[in-house]
């Protein structure tokens, strides 16, 4: 059995206007939807063919006044969500919400790192309940980024917290892009964030068949493209965007033209907005 422990297991995108971000999306990435609301609260799961790709609910006033933004959260798989929770504390992290259930579903937690950029834990409360993990299919997450106040001190946190393991390090115009690894597999990076970018924040990288079209689409359904395409070693490519509420996320696939001005990165993973 896979050891799924630090391994990236959900994601959910927090918006001012979920209608808007539901159409967004599907006509950006062909997903489907299904209502899982409940009693007091809209919920819903986006799709890719039966898969589950994670899920879409609205920014509360509550959460704002606590400091609650709009953009995509992503969920790490512990073995324990409480005694995480604490050694999130100890690591000099902050728990914004401390663990709690979703009935039948899962335990989890929300929580920001030493730097402020936002994550969460879970645990599922069924082993059955876990989406597929093949993070290569299309309309998958297929890479993590965070863009952090400093490098290097937001891997010693996270090696601590979760385990990563350091996998190769690279050289760009804003210094070293350390890559890491859960579980023997490479799942993102980690670099220091350009001036540009007001606060530390994980990106995640969805999986298109088709990258011109995709940015076409984003254009057409009222997105933001926000640099590229830049190219990947292998001839695929990546283009960060920012759907209509200013949602930041970024598409990988194929074909991408070639990089223009400064970014010659190898792995394209550093941006100018």
């Amino acid at each position: 059995m896979v050891n799924c422990h630090g391994r990236f297991a959900w994601y959910e995108l927090m918006t001012t206007d979920m209608d808007a971000a539901r159409t967004f999306y599907q006509d950006v990435m062909g997903w489907g939807v299904l209502d899982a609301s409940l009693p007091n609260r809209a919920y819903t799961l986006f799709t890719a063919g039966s898969t589950l790709v994670g899920g879409l609910l609205g920014l509360t006033s509550e959460s704002a006044e606590k400091g609650g933004r709009s953009g995509w959260l992503g969920y790490v798989e512990v073995s324990d969500v409480d005694a995480t929770a604490a050694r999130i504390k100890a690591l000099g992290g902050v728990v914004h919400l401390p663990p709690i259930d979703v009935p039948h579903v899962s335990r989890y937690c929300i929580f920001a790192d030493p730097q402020a950029a936002r994550l969460a834990v879970l645990k599922w409360l069924k082993p059955a309940q876990k989406p597929p993990s093949e993070s290569v299919a299309l309309g998958r997450v297929g890479w993590h980024e965070l863009l952090a106040a400093n490098w290097q001190t937001a891997l010693n946190f996270y090696v601590e917290l979760f385990g990563w393991q350091k996998a190769d390090t690279e050289s760009g115009p804003f210094g070293p892009y350390q890559t890491f690894s859960a579980g023997g597999q490479t799942i993102g990076g980690i670099v220091t964030k350009p001036p540009t970018i007001t606060v530390p924040i994980w990106l995640y990288y969805f999986h298109v068949s088709d990258l011109i079209a995709a940015t076409r689409r984003v254009n057409a359904a009222g997105g933001q493209i926000l640099g590229g395409p830049f190219e990947l070693a292998g001839g695929s490519g990546v283009v960060p965007c920012a759907d209509p509420q200013g949602v930041i996320f970024a598409l990988e696939g194929k074909p991408a033209a070639k990089a223009i001005g400064y970014f010659q990165d190898r792995r394209g993973r550093q941006w100018s907005w």
